[in-house]
Formats: structure tokens, C-alpha cells, sequence
């Protein structure tokens, strides 16, 4: 089993009334790469500084490897820890060169090796050219480049990442996270980033850490969350989502547009039934008989998909319609008017008990 590399159990932090973390627990082990995903103000940055030591939890631990960095008695500072730290704004220092600000992170190496050190940081992110340069010289992703270097010319046991590549445009984003992702692996040290974008914690994780109000509220693969979300908050972070309301009868949940298979709930539950907008298909399904019809209101191609809105007539309530939002991938442009079979794909369909979190 891989050693653990970063562990913080039971913390708590508030910021006077407001409880920003609420008995918080979360592990890495070295060269995974782990990710707090949530909505701005749900602790995740909160939590990724006190891993740094940038702040002192109020109740709890934190450990680094076999040791305890923060307790009730013991709070190691930041510069004593063996971290890496990349902020959202990369804290570059203008006055600084390119070289300087990187060594300026091994500013406690006594080892007479600092400038060599740093030439290498720079050569793995291929910024080894703008050594005498200075940051305002730099692009948004050069000046990223160089404050990953100076995290990682310690050789950090840790890195942290609060948010990236949140300013940078979304192609440079793609390209320069996919380096990052290469480069984590290389150098083996557990990653511990902060995003609100899902996308790119699944790109990004070995494993995601949903987060809401100070809580986790689910771990696991990407794939684990995609697919078996515990409620509509968590299948909602990873996008867009149709709901409907039910009420179980036997095993299915009745809804006023179709009925659902269900297994777990008992008769005369209500329940909320949840559909992502890649669950509807215009075209039939293997495997599922489940289909209503309905009539575009729109369709509109983005890129390398469709996004199509759909309204659907209750069965049940005459007059009311239903909007639906669905995407295909591809060019599937119905005409405006038209009357549509949808299938729905189960695997992508889900159905919570009502207002229960």
C-alpha cells in the first residue's frame, strides 16, 4: 500500500459565526492526485490552507507522512513543512526574475545548490529560456510555469493547487493542465488541488472529494461520482441536470411524464428523479424501453455537441408542459416544432428521496 502523505481528521474552522469546515477528513497518499471539488465558499481553499500551515485549525489534526504538523498543541508553520504551494494568482514577485523567483522557494536549501536546482525546476516546466525575464514580460501560462517551478524545486512531498489555472483561457487551460497532470506523475509527490470546475477535477484526480457548507459530502473515483451520485447536489457539480418529481409505487417511480425503475424505496416515497442533459437521446437506446415524446422549442450545435430544449406534455395534468434540456453529440438539429421521441439512458438517470441530503 502507497504511504500516506497528507491526513487531516476531525478539523473544524470557523471564521466568527460562519462554520467554514465542519469535521473534516481527508487522506493522500504519495503520487495520488486528489481534488476538493464544490461551490465558491464551501471550505475547500479554507482546508488547502491549513494543509499549507498557512492558517491553524481550531480543532483537529493534521499530519504530514508519520508526523503531526497541527493539533491542539503542535502548528508547524508553512516554511517548515516540505510543500509545494501554486496559488491562483501565482505570487510571482514582479521585482524578481524568472531564476530569482524560483530560488527564491529554496531560500532554506543549504546545500550550495540552489541556482542548479532551480535551472532544472525551470527545464522540467520548458521555461529554461526566460531565466533573466520577469513576470510582467510573461504570459498568463508562462507565469504559470514559473510559480509550478518554484513549487517544485524543493522537491516538495506535498504539492498544493488553489485553483490554477482559473486564469487562463480555456484552450491554454486544457493544454497547460494536461502538462501538469504529466509532470505530477513524474515527480511521484501527492497532489492535494482546490477547483470549483468539474471537468477539471476528473481530468485532473485519481480520486475527488465533493464538498458543500464545510462537508464532505462524497469521495471517490470520477467515474464513482459520475455515475452513483448520494443525491441531486452531487450529480448537479458535474453539470446541468433535468429534474422531475415522483412518487414510488411498487417498483417504479411514477412521475407526470414516464415512470422510472426503482429498487430501494418504499411505496409511497416521494422522491426527486434527476436526468442529465446526455441521459436523453433522439434515437433509440439499446436496452431501455423508456421513451416519451416531445416538442423542440430549440436546437442549437456547440461545437462537438447539440444541446436541444425540449418541452413534453404532463400525462397526468392537462396544459402543463414540461422543459427539458438535452445533449447529443454530434450535428442532431431538429427543426423548431417538431414533434421528437426521446429515449432516456437509465445509467444516467437517478432518483433520490425527496429533500433528504
Amino acid at each position: 500500500m502507497k504511504r500516506k502523505a497528507l491526513q487531516m481528521t476531525g478539523v473544524w474552522h470557523r471564521y466568527g459565526n460562519t462554520t467554514a469546515l465542519e469535521n473534516l477528513s481527508i487522506a493522500l497518499h504519495e503520487g495520488e492526485v486528489v481534488c476538493l471539488l464544490g461551490p465558491s465558499g464551501c471550505g475547500k481553499s479554507t482546508a488547502l490552507r491549513i494543509a499549507a500551515g498557512l492558517e491553524r485549525a481550531q480543532k483537529g489534526i493534521v499530519e504530514l507522512g508519520d508526523t503531526i504538523v497541527s493539533d491542539s498543541e503542535v502548528h508547524l508553520p508553512a516554511e517548515d513543512r516540505n510543500i509545494g504551494l501554486v496559488f491562483q494568482d501565482y505570487a510571482l514577485f514582479p521585482h524578481l526574475s524568472v531564476i530569482d523567483n524560483v530560488k527564491f522557494g529554496l531560500k532554506r536549501d543549504r546545500s550550495g545548490m540552489a541556482e542548479s536546482k532551480a535551472r532544472n525546476a525551470l527545464e522540467m516546466v520548458h521555461m529554461e529560456k526566460f531565466l533573466k525575464k520577469y513576470p510582467h514580460m510573461l504570459s498568463g501560462g508562462e507565469q504559470q510555469r514559473v510559480a509550478l517551478a518554484r513549487a517544485l524545486a524543493p522537491q516538495p512531498e506535498v504539492m498544493l493547487l488553489d485553483e490554477p489555472y482559473s486564469g487562463l483561457d480555456a484552450r491554454l487551460r486544457e493544454k497547460i493542465r494536461d502538462e501538469v497532470l504529466h509532470l505530477l506523475r513524474q515527480q511521484g509527490c501527492a497532489t492535494l488541488m482546490v477547483t470549483h470546475d468539474a471537468e477539471e477535477a476528473m481530468f485532473m484526480a485519481d480520486k475527488i472529494i465533493v464538498m458543500n457548507d464545510g462537508r464532505v459530502i462524497q469521495v471517490g473515483s470520477p467515474a464513482e461520482l459520475y455515475f452513483q451520485p448520494v443525491n441531486s447536489f452531487v450529480a448537479g457539480i458535474f453539470g446541468e441536470l433535468n429534474k422531475l418529481n415522483g412518487l414510488v409505487c411498487g417498483n417504479k417511480a411514477m412521475t407526470s411524464l414516464v415512470d422510472f425503475p426503482v429498487q430501494k424505496f418504499a411505496t409511497g416515497t416521494k422522491v426527486e428523479v434527476v436526468l442529465r442533459p446526455e441521459a436523453l437521446c433522439l434515437l433509440p437506446l439499446e436496452g431501455s424501453d423508456i421513451y416519451f415524446e416531445a416538442l423542440v422549442v430549440e436546437s442549437r450545435l456547440l461545437g462537438r455537441m447539440s444541446y436541444i430544449h425540449l418541452s413534453s406534455k404532463c400525462r397526468n395534468r392537462d396544459g402543463e408542459n414540461i422543459n427539458l434540456h438535452c445533449k447529443m453529440p454530434g450535428r442532431v438539429l431538429p427543426s423548431t416544432g417538431e414533434i421528437v421521441r426521446v429515449y432516456v439512458e437509465v445509467e444516467q438517470t437517478f432518483v433520490f428521496e425527496k429533500n433528504k441530503q
